[in-house]
């Protein structure tokens, strides 16, 4: 199975698939996605707005993003969330992305709004939805948000049974994740279903049967989380490679 497809979701939506035949060209794919979004935005709106995703997958997309001809002076990087660990730290989303993409692009420091996960978590959640208030105006819209799947369902720190999953109010909440035993800062999906583009990316046969799941499963949002991404502008796109899209028809 490759190439674009639209899957009839459960719960009556759709969503758009693009599948790659490997993940060499799924993150390729996905550096491409970013880089076509971020001229389309800067050309319509002056700037681009994203917020980028942790994990395994996304490092190799940002490394082949930092060589995209991108206008990187009107990039604005956010985050979908952060461990709760100081940004030096090997977890931290932040320096994984900094080393990964940031700091080998010419995106100025003031562009960059990192979590501070460094902080008391209700503070820093809390001085989060305040900044990106501040920082995306009137508007308080991103351009994009990037997202991954979990084997649980979970999606940014949105894990199965935590509040933040099915919050209708706060942007940014702070949960303590039982099972990693950590403090967690995410965007809740009022933040993200108010994108302009949610777009998850999963890789591996590994997870093949979660995205199953949460694509053609039963509605469950507290039990998967990324049922809970339903952007208001459109349906969500899911870039995949044929092995995590095994499952799907």
């Amino acid at each position: 199975m490759s190439g674009t497809l639209t899957i009839a979701v459960s719960d009556g939506s759709t969503a758009e698939a693009v599948v790659y035949p490997d993940f060499g060209s799924l993150i390729a794919g996905a550096a491409d996605h970013i880089a076509e979004a971020a001229a389309e935005a800067i050309a319509a709106r002056g700037k681009f707005a994203i917020a980028l995703s942790g994990g395994n997958t996304p490092r190799p997309v940002y490394q082949r993003l930092a060589s995209a001809t991108i206008d990187w002076p009107r990039v604005h990087v956010f985050f979908g969330d952060e461990r709760c660990v100081p940004p030096r730290d090997a977890r931290s989303n932040y320096h994984m992305a900094k080393v990964a993409l940031l700091d080998r692009v010419p995106i100025p420091s003031d562009n960059v709004l990192r979590m501070r996960g460094e902080d008391p978590p209700e503070v820093a959640a809390d001085a989060y939805a305040a900044e990106m208030r501040r920082a995306l105006g009137e508007d308080g819209r991103l351009d994009y948000v990037l997202l991954g799947l979990g084997h649980d369902g979970h999606t940014a720190s949105l894990f199965p049974g935590l509040a933040a999953a099915t919050e209708k109010q706060r942007t940014v909440m702070e949960s303590y994740v039982e099972y990693v035993g950590m403090w967690r800062l995410s965007l809740t999906p009022v933040a993200i279903n108010a994108a302009r583009r949610v777009v998850f990316v999963v890789s591996g046969e590994d997870k093949a049967d979660v995205l199953h799941r949460v694509l053609r499963g039963p509605r469950q949002p507290v039990v998967l989380p990324a049922q809970a991404i339903r952007p208001a502008a459109g349906r969500a796109t899911w870039l995949l490679d044929r092995a995590a899209a095994a499952k799907l028809k």
